[in-house]
Parts: structure tokens; C-alpha cells; sequence
């Protein structure tokens, strides 16, 4: 009866303890199932979020120009520039440097630009290097990086929920066809894009390139970030501050002409 009864003690025992790490084993294995199946279904519901914090897609595809007016300020200076944009097709940026103007115009195929002496050109037109021309593609499109990359049909990954600066943040990876990367950061709070890093190319060389984004503010139902930080070309952070957005306002298409010299 003795060894009965620690039979019936001991194995029962045994048996729970196996059926308890089988358990366990199974338990993990579904949370890593229901893990990965909320992390796919999750980057899709990041984009959701993201566009509507913009503002609406019908009132971005509404935008056929916009005037933007920009200050900054370099080694003390201070500089203002005014960019007008046919929305997809070309821009114009103005800048005024100690009573000097440099003009930059892309257009849907081709660049030029008009610089004075003192920043090494001649105060005729000149063509824009390809490789600039591609980098400020970008620039003729309005709306997030994010936006403008599912329009295009770049590949659009959710890599990561991480802290940026103690905030919470998701991490997306976007790849262009051209085979161009670039990571993009999203306030789990607001959904606006609060980073991005990007690799672009300059003087023969990749470089990553970081912007900062803050500052959010509507203009006719549609968000713009008032305050970027880039790389400024002196060395160091240089924060542009957006002083005014208009949108759908006439934007005369001489522009974008090139003049004869």
C-alpha cells in the first residue's frame, strides 16, 4: 500500500511537470504566431493611421500648386527662400544670400540653375548635375515621404517599435525600384514622420543624409512640417523654419522656363 501510494503521489507529478513544459512551449510558440500575424497585418494599419493624421487623399490629389516661403540661418546669416511648385511636374527655389539670388528649377526631365560669382558660377543659366536633379526630383511632389512613396509603388516595410529621443516610434523601411533604402520613423503618438535617413549620392559617393521633422501644423485640412533639421553644408544641424504655405494659388508656368543667356 506504501509503494502504492507514492506511486500515486510521484508519477502524477511527473507527468504534470512534462505536461507543464509542453505547455509552456506551446504557449510561446503561439504568442510568436499571434506576434508575427499582428506585426504583418501592422504595417498596412501604420500607413492607415499615418495618411489620415495628414489630412485626406482627396485633398492632397485637390493640390495642383503651392508657393512656400522658408528662412534659415547659415554662420549667421540670414536666409530666405520661396519655392513654387506645379504640383508633379516642376519647382522653382529662390534664395537670397546677402543680396545675392540663387534660382534652382527641375522640371519633369531635366534642371537648371542661375548662380552669382560668390558661389562659384557665373549669373547665367546653367545645367544642373544629373545627379542632383534626381535628388530634388522629390522636391516637385507635396505630402510625406511616406505618401509620396506608395504613390510611386516603393516597397513599404514595418520593421521595428522603438524609442526615439524617449518616445515611442515606429521604424518602416522604404525601398525604392531604383534600389534606393531609406528608413523612415512614426510617432506612435501623432503618426506624423519624425526621422528619416536616407542614402543619396554625392560627388560619386553614397552618403546617408538625416532629416528631422517637427512642428506639424495645417494648411486647408492638410499637415506640413513648419521645422526640418538637415545637414547643414557648414558642418552641424541646420533647422529651416516654413513661414508661410499657400496652396492652389496661381504659379505662372514662365517660371520654369529657361532663359536664353
Amino acid at each position: 500500500m506504501i509503494c502504492e501510494f507514492k506511486s500515486d503521489i510521484y508519477l502524477p507529478f511527473k507527468k504534470n511537470k512534462k505536461m507543464k513544459k509542453i505547455f509552456t512551449h506551446v504557449f510561446a510558440g503561439l504568442l510568436l504566431l499571434s506576434s508575427a500575424i499582428a506585426f504583418g497585418q501592422s504595417t498596412e494599419e501604420v500607413l492607415a493611421k499615418h495618411e489620415a493624421a495628414m489630412g485626406s487623399s482627396e485633398k492632397w490629389a485637390a493640390v495642383k500648386s503651392a508657393v512656400v516661403k522658408n528662412k534659415f540661418s547659415v554662420q549667421g546669416m540670414d536666409i530666405e527662400s520661396k519655392t513654387s511648385m506645379a504640383v508633379g511636374k516642376a519647382f522653382r527655389t529662390e534664395v537670397e544670400v546677402m543680396g545675392n539670388k540663387i534660382i534652382t528649377v527641375v522640371d519633369e526631365n531635366s534642371g537648371w540653375m542661375i548662380r552669382p560669382a560668390m558661389m562659384g558660377g557665373t549669373g547665367e543659366p546653367e545645367d544642373m548635375p544629373r545627379e542632383q536633379v534626381k535628388l530634388a526630383g522629390s522636391q516637385k511632389s507635396l505630402g510625406s515621404a511616406l505618401i509620396q512613396a506608395k504613390n510611386t509603388g516603393a516597397t513599404i516595410e514595418l520593421v521595428s517599435k522603438e524609442k526615439l529621443d524617449g518616445a515611442d516610434v515606429f521604424l518602416l523601411k522604404v525601398s525604392k525600384a531604383g534600389g534606393e533604402d531609406s528608413q523612415v520613423y512614426v510617432s506612435s503618438s501623432t503618426y506624423y514622420i519624425v526621422k528619416t535617413i536616407s542614402k543619396v549620392q554625392a560627388n560619386g559617393q553614397s552618403v546617408d543624409t538625416e532629416v528631422n521633422y517637427s512642428n506639424y501644423k495645417a494648411v486647408d485640412g492638410l499637415f506640413f512640417p513648419f521645422t526640418v533639421e538637415a545637414a547643414s553644408p557648414m558642418g552641424g544641424m541646420m533647422q529651416v523654419d516654413t513661414t508661410s504655405v499657400e496652396l492652389n494659388v496661381p504659379v505662372d508656368p514662365s517660371l520654369f522656363k529657361r532663359p536664353s543667356k
